[in-house]
């Protein structure tokens, strides 16, 4: 039978009292059993994780590493059964999480009181930037992101497809004109960002092919709900995701235009996380609560 988890703590009795007799003491065991055991570790680890000497033990690099990690293991394991034990109500804790100001608004935030009618004593530190941070700077669990994710250690756990739109208020459209085709931008007024990775074009399909448009307008934003505002406002055109203005195309508060030409203009959002599958118990009820609900409202694109 596979103990590893009562083998992990023996190893951090012996580690913690300093003594194989003491470990044995407090774990009802013989000293001669303790040694063994941890001999035992040793031999399917293929490394020495204790230095042994006649005055006393001291760890070697690899057994500081399979400290640190049985020991956060284990109180992974211990808040598990405690977590399942109270239910859902019993858990607790706090759960960073990071996304798009867009998204953040109309898919994140709406869905938290259902979330916390399940998981009522789980706090849940929300912060809301376009910009991309760093989650282990930052010291964020959960990221969700909209757009091409770069090369890194985090998991990324895929929630669907966010297509953009060209979209204009009745007001502006009434005053400029609708336009028809790419070419028809360089006379309007374009609402932009100011990202690092934005680029003052936009690209579109014309003519069976997709071409670069180079765009100008009077603003430059930092995150999406200011270009949506001043969408409304009538200032401009903006290319942004569906997500985002979805209830204003339904309500009739903007308008698509060039529909054609941005087709497959899209983005992947994903849910970014550390740690893979050993994650606390909390984070795994957040992103299991929420990445259905997410990919739900992603597919019921218009």
């Amino acid at each position: 039978m596979d103990n590893r988890a009562g083998e992990m703590q023996v190893f951090l009795r012996v580690v913690e009292t300093g003594s194989f007799s003491e470990a044995a003491r407090q774990a009802r065991m013989t000293p001669s059993t303790v040694s063994k055991l941890i001999g035992r570790v040793e031999a399917r680890l293929g490394v020495r994780l204790l230095d042994r000497s006649t005055r006393r033990l001291s760890l070697t690099a690899e057994g500081r590493g399979y400290y640190e990690r049985s020991r956060a293991l284990l109180a992974e394991l211990d808040a598990m059964e405690r977590d399942l034990s109270q239910g859902a109500a019993g858990m607790t804790g706090t759960v960073r999480v990071s996304a798009s100001v867009g998204f953040g608004l109309v898919a994140v935030e709406p869905l938290l009181p259902a979330f916390w009618a399940d998981y009522p004593n789980v706090v849940i530190d929300l912060s809301l930037s376009d910009e991309i941070v760093d989650l282990y700077l930052d010291r964020t669990d959960v990221a969700f992101r909209v757009g091409a994710l770069g090369n890194s250690s985090l998991t990324a756990l895929k929630l669907g497809t966010a297509p953009r739109k060209i979209v204009a208020s009745p007001d502006y459209l009434a005053r400029h004109g609708r336009p028809e085709r790419a070419d028809d931008l360089a006379r309007h007024a374009c609402l932009g960002f100011n990202f690092r990775r934005s680029a003052p074009v936009w690209p579109l399909r014309d003519s069976g092919r997709i071409v670069d448009r180079g765009v100008t307008g009077p603003l430059m934003a930092n995150n999406g709900e200011t270009v949506r505002r001043m969408a409304l406002a009538g200032m401009g055109l903006a290319r942004i995701g569906e997500f985002h203005v979805r209830e204003d195309l339904r309500e009739g508060r903007l308008a698509e235009v060039l529909a054609e030409a941005v087709e497959g203009d899209s983005e992947d959002v994903h849910a970014l996380f550390l740690g893979g599958e050993r994650i606390p118990h909390r984070v795994r009820a957040f992103l299991d609560f929420m990445a259905p609900r997410l990919r739900a409202h992603l597919a019921a694109a218009a």
